[in-house]
């Protein structure tokens, strides 16, 4: 099985993601994943967001109705935020931690 970064960078190469390559990354994202590919997946996330890359999940849906359009606009959205918090907390969690760095209160 491929590795996310691998699958990562083809839909960065091509500015493509199929069903099969969606369905690959959730089994990775299920199972063991290196930071490295944590950051792979959030450049992907973001590539989606910015209109980079298209996912065919997401082609099928091409013909909504404005109101449908707004809440795709949302969803992509809301979509972005994540990968921005999801990326924050990767390099949060890869921190060392240094009570020096942390402030004190009423010290």
């Amino acid at each position: 099985m491929a590795l996310i970064k691998e699958i990562v960078q083809e839909a960065l190469t091509t500015g493509y993601l199929s069903v099969v390559a969606e369905d690959k990354l959730r089994s990775q994202l299920q199972s063991n994943y290196d930071s490295e590919d944590l950051d792979a997946w959030i450049i992907l996330q973001r590539a989606i967001g910015a209109g980079g890359v298209k996912q065919e999940s997401r082609r099928k849906k091409a013909s909504l109705t404005p109101k449908a359009k707004d809440a795709s606009s949302s969803i992509k959205l809301a979509y972005q935020m994540a990968a921005e918090i999801a990326y924050a907390a990767a390099v949060a969690l890869t921190m060392t931690k240094s009570t020096k760095d942390q402030p004190s209160l009423g010290a």
